[in-house]
């Protein structure tokens, strides 16, 4: 009988030992992660970089010609939080794009952009700004470090916070859902977890 004890035991405490790793990898309580330290994930290209897994984290630091680059989601989302892990230079020029119409050209007509881009030269839609949504001030610095973006998207209100300091909490209602895009535009930046929960 205290053998059947023990094993009930070890199974509870098994079972609660997985769902806490589960729940912790963010896979059971609506989590999906777009790319990990392990995974880049699946994106199309718009544009071309020198995007690589190096390190745990994935990395662009080179144009492949003019045009910027774009990494795009394959699904489309209307209602979302975004958790996402980079770290940039102080060159770089990137941001996370959200609800974009469409997935063949990216930019701030067609997309709400959540801007990393510490050296921009408004700085009001600088780091931690969407770009003609919601202006940001002062305006944090993200470069040299890990940071973490969430970004949260339920209708026409979107809340922004970096590293735990809400940056924008603004209305807008040009663009009701679409893509998702990680930019890469100067600089060195890095990718190393980007998870996405719909609401």
């Amino acid at each position: 009988m205290k053998s059947v004890s023990t094993l009930a035991a070890g199974l509870l405490i098994g079972a609660a030992v997985l769902q806490f790793s589960t729940t912790a990898m963010g896979q059971s309580d609506g989590w999906v992660t777009l790319l990990d330290s392990s995974n880049k994930g699946e994106w199309d290209e718009v544009g071309k970089a020198n995007w690589a897994m190096k390190d745990g984290a994935l990395v662009a630091d080179k144009l492949d010609g003019k045009d910027l680059s774009y990494l795009v989601s394959k699904n489309t989302y209307r209602d979302f939080q975004i958790r996402a892990e980079f770290w940039t230079d102080e060159d770089a020029n990137s941001g996370i794009f959200i609800r974009c119409e469409t997935n063949k050209t990216i930019d701030s007509k067609v997309c709400y952009e959540v801007n990393i881009f510490d050296k921009r030269p408004d700085p009001t839609y600088g780091t931690g700004a969407i770009v003609d949504v919601g202006k940001v001030d002062p305006m944090p610095k993200a470069a040299g470090k890990w940071n973490v973006y969430e970004i949260t998207a339920q209708g026409p209100h979107f809340v922004v916070t970096l590293n735990g300091q809400k940056t924008v909490d603004a209305q807008d209602s040009k663009h009701a859902s679409g893509h998702i895009a990680l930019q890469y535009g100067s600089g060195v930046v890095k990718f190393r977890k980007v998870q996405i929960k719909p609401l």
